[in-house]
């Protein structure tokens, strides 16, 4: 088991983070936020796939005004997943997404300029019980740490992470949550760490850019992976150059791999090699999409030959283990029947819709 850090809990609209509760999902929006419908669609998508906070991004009035129709959109649909606006810069769009209804902000009190500006945002954030996370990333360092640390080392992004929650604290607002975001895996790890020894903020954790799916994924789930091992992150957005639905699904396996957060069916399947006697990738492959909307956690092994398939296939809940042209379906480890390869698919479908 893995024993979480102990970090005070905020509340971004129906959702608990921090304080021991399970570790959320979240996301951002790829629309562009003014375009109501477009946004509100994916939003619902990102809902069915599993997303628990959503985030929107605010670059103008424009976009902060569209935010009252997206929520009254959404909850007409029933939906009550939390909406969180990004703001950088400038204090009246952080008055106007409040205004309009978000559940959280995304913002940094140290770039949107004079402190009476801070103030107006903080008063209305505590006036409506709004956190606000503030997110430091490698990329967007101010001048002053860049000249002293030379280049965005951990101990940069952790005093810039400081110097926002100072002013913050020094107007009496706590309900903050942090995030120390760089491309670089070790970097954003040891940023992480830093500031986990020193602060009880609940972590809203991250590899920045981590780039297209295929490499975005293994520097997410390497980066993610490590922090989460160590107790450390409260929430987690896997950022991919890629569909957010694929962010979503990638976020809870690697929260499934370590045993943290159970959603959907996690697949076992053998990497095939010389003595698999069966057409393993494409069955493999049809499995997986056949229970892409299964939101039930089951496992489900798919296993290729007589070494390790009968074994795999007996721990799962439901599971093939071919050989020969032949295969065995097994049910809660027993054996349910013997079929031939082409109907191994089947069986094994028929018996998961059976439960």
């Amino acid at each position: 088991m893995i024993e979480r850090k102990n970090t005070r809990q905020i509340h971004v609209g129906n959702v608990a983070v921090g304080g021991g509760s399970p570790i959320s999902v979240q996301t951002m929006t790829k629309t562009d936020t003014r375009d109501v419908n477009a946004t509100v669609q994916q939003i619902l998508a990102l809902e069915s796939a599993g997303c628990e906070i959503i985030r929107l991004a605010v670059p103008d009035m424009e976009a902060a005004l569209a935010l009252g129709k997206i929520k009254s959109h959404i909850s007409k649909l029933k939906s009550q997943i939390p909406m969180i606006a990004d703001i950088h810069f400038d204090w009246r769009l952080a008055l106007e997404a409040i205004k309009q209804g978000v559940d959280g902000l995304r913002l940094n009190p140290g770039n949107i300029g004079a402190k009476w500006k801070v103030k107006e945002v903080v008063a209305a954030a505590k006036e409506k019980n709004i956190p606000i996370r503030i997110g430091v990333n490698a990329g967007s360092l101010g001048k002053e740490l860049l000249e002293k640390y030379g280049h965005p080392t951990p101990e940069a992004l952790v005093e810039s992470a400081e110097g926002h929650i100072r002013i913050l604290e020094e107007l009496n607002f706590h309900d903050i949550k942090v995030s120390l975001k760089a491309s670089n895996v070790m970097k954003t790890v040891d940023a992480y760490r830093l500031f986990s020894e020193k602060y009880d903020y609940p972590l809203h954790i991250g590899i920045s850019e981590a780039g297209p799916p295929f490499s975005g994924m293994i520097k997410s789930a390497v980066g993610l992976g490590i922090l989460l091992s160590e107790g450390i992150g409260d929430t987690m957005r896997v950022s991919l150059t890629a569909e957010p639905e694929e962010e979503v699904k990638v976020a809870y396996e690697i929260l499934k791999s370590l045993g943290l957060r159970q959603h959907g069916p996690e697949i076992i399947s053998c990497p095939t090699c010389g003595r698999c006697q069966i057409d393993l990738k494409p069955m493999a492959q049809k499995v997986e999409k056949i229970l892409n909307d299964i939101k039930k956690p089951i496992s489900v092994a798919v296993m290729g030959c007589v070494v390790n398939g009968p074994g795999e296939a007996r721990e799962a809940d439901f599971g093939i283990a071919g050989g020969k042209g032949m295969g065995l379906v097994f049910k809660k480890g027993e054996v349910v029947k013997k079929v031939k390869e082409e109907e191994l698919l089947n069986a094994l479908i028929e018996l998961i819709n059976e439960e």
